[in-house]
């Protein structure tokens, strides 16, 4: 694709005043991304957690995506749970980026014998930018071909805007079932990187539900055995006139996990076109407190294979700090979320 033209389209998705055109990343592996997920998964394995994940998405083409994010969660005294994520997103050759840092609480709610509820919030900054430093232009070649000179096109390379929101989340398990949900840019903060009228560019409210459950097929972790388990889950995200469903399983026999999924709604059209995503295949490794895992993106929706799909990568660590918490199998409810990454 031509670099000015991509660079004009990156622009539009930046500054245009149609809600369409906004969308917050995504991870395939949504439950190795807890914290992005939902805040009220902070701090549920009852100890402390530090994670990694990255994503390429279309990595074959220029208007490529990549997101990198970082958190870490701790469960303290008394149903108390506190964590913070950093999130980085790059998206194409026009350096259109954003950074945020959120921090967020969760608090442990026993209903009964059967069930626990953990409501969670979260307060986050994020910076937006756009850079046409990596960008080409006509000026800059000739016939002999690129002549590393710099171009003589006039723009602002400093588009930048910065805004605080919130976040809001819960969820409710029992030992094998659970289900959450949770709302994110609650107060729709204006993302436009240009001023003036008929600029505003509101970033629109992301809704999240997402739940599992877990058929064990045989000793559990809970049980000081290997984790032998089936696990159905789903995530369908909604924001502004995009919605989207992930819908499979986990299969896990400790240490490996595997899993296949199918992101779309096959019976919805999106401006004509089915809206088929990707199937998505995933492997993980558990070792010590550490989990490993990988995920293919493969496209099946119009823009077809020769983008490349997507790859993701996650890493967990598991840790604590203090004398061990009492083991799981003489506490009454643990959400069986953690058993799958």
């Amino acid at each position: 694709m031509n670099k000015i033209l991509l660079a004009l389209f990156i622009l539009l998705l930046a500054c245009s005043n149609n809600n369409v055109w906004a969308q917050d990343p995504q991870f395939s592996q949504y439950y190795a991304a807890p914290l992005y997920l939902n805040p009220a998964l902070a701090g549920i394995n009852q100890n402390g957690r530090a994670g990694v994940n990255y994503r390429n998405q279309w990595p074959s083409i220029d208007a490529n995506f990549e997101t990198f994010s970082a958190w870490a969660d701790y469960h303290l005294e008394n149903n108390n749970s506190v964590g913070m994520i950093v999130t980085r997103d790059v998206e194409g050759q026009a350096g259109l980026n954003s950074t945020s840092i959120g921090l967020q609480y969760a608090y442990e709610l026993e209903l009964n014998y059967k069930w626990v509820f953990r409501p969670g919030a979260q307060i986050s900054y994020t910076s937006r930018s756009l850079d046409f430093a990596n960008l080409t232009f006509g000026d800059q070649f000739d016939n002999t071909g690129f002549l590393g000179t710099p171009t003589n096109e006039i723009f602002n390379s400093g588009l930048k805007v910065n805004y605080f929101d919130i976040a809001l989340g819960g969820i409710f398990f029992s030992n094998n079932l659970w289900i959450g949900g949770a709302v994110h840019n609650i107060f729709e903060p204006d993302q436009s990187l240009i001023d003036g009228d008929g600029a505003s560019s509101p970033l629109p409210k992301r809704y999240s539900i997402h739940g599992g459950y877990r058929i064990p097929l045989g000793a559990t972790r809970s049980s000081g055995g290997r984790e032998r388990s089936f696990t159905p889950t789903f995530n369908y995200r909604s924001q502004g006139k995009f919605d989207q469903l992930d819908l499979g399983a986990f299969f896990t026999l400790e240490p490996i996990v595997l899993g296949l999924w199918y992101r779309g709604i096959p019976i919805k059209t999106v401006d004509g076109f089915s809206n088929n995503e990707s199937i998505i295949v995933h492997l993980g490794l558990r070792q010590g407190d550490f989990n490993f895992g990988y995920s293919y993106d493969l496209t099946i929706s119009e823009l077809g294979i020769n983008t490349g799909g997507a790859h993701e990568a996650s890493v967990i660590y598991n840790f604590r700090i203090g004398p061990p918490k009492p083991p799981k199998d003489v506490q009454r409810l643990r959400c069986p979320v953690p058993f799958i990454f």
